[in-house]
């Protein structure tokens, strides 16, 4: 078994594949330009029409949404504990904390880089990027409550959660204005926690 995936430095992809390291499963990369104004390779967009990264080919097909293939991959893989079971009474949470990362908080991240996509006129942008800003700090702070001084954000158990958590923490910008991390002390403290993994000190390059 192993999987294809099409990837770009600096995207959702890159959480994907700390996923895949930490289920140590084998998979190829798939570099694909996502700059902006770049077309998109014709191979990526047969798979996802919208042109965007990750995509993950299996035997039987292929998947994108980040959220969703993070499930999909750990559901395949139960045994590296990355997600709890269907049984699990925090199934629920698991995926509650997987749809706000991917809709909400990365939403919120959409409008602060293409402000465009969000308004009609471009005298707009500037209070759509604003709101986003906004934004950010808000739901940045319901994750922060929501840790409290649990170990992980699940509890206990280190999940994909606190990886989807990390990456989106390294997508903060002093050019845009955002937040940092440092002003959620408990966000702070697990994404520093997750930087130490293996997995992900060699997917983003940590000495």
């Amino acid at each position: 078994m192993s999987y294809q995936l099409f990837y770009a430095e600096q995207s959702a992809a890159m959480g994907v594949r700390v996923v895949l390291e930490e289920l140590v499963q084998p998979y190829e990369l798939i570099e694909t330009d996502i700059s902006p104004n770049s077309p998109r390779a014709p191979a990526l967009l047969a798979l996802n029409p919208n042109g965007w990264v990750p995509v993950l080919i299996w035997e039987k097909g292929a998947i994108y949404e980040c959220g969703a293939i993070v499930t999909f991959l750990c559901d395949r893989h139960p045994h590296a504990g990355l997600a709890p079971s269907v049984e699990d009474a925090e199934r629920g949470e698991f995926l509650q904390w997987l749809f706000f990362f991917s809709s909400s908080l990365q939403n919120a991240y959409q409008m602060t880089y293409y402000p465009e996509r969000f308004c009609q006129e471009e005298k707009d942008q500037g209070s759509v990027k604003q709101r986003s800003l906004t934004r950010l700090r808000e739901l940045w702070q319901v994750v922060d409550d929501a840790i409290g001084d649990q170990q992980w954000l699940l509890g206990s158990q280190f999940t994909a959660v606190d990886i989807y958590l990390f990456m989106l923490t390294t997508w903060l910008r002093d050019e845009h204005g955002h937040p940092r991390v440092q002003e959620f002390s408990n966000v702070s403290r697990i994404a520093t926690a997750v930087m130490k993994r293996p997995s992900v000190r060699m997917v983003y390059s940590f000495s």
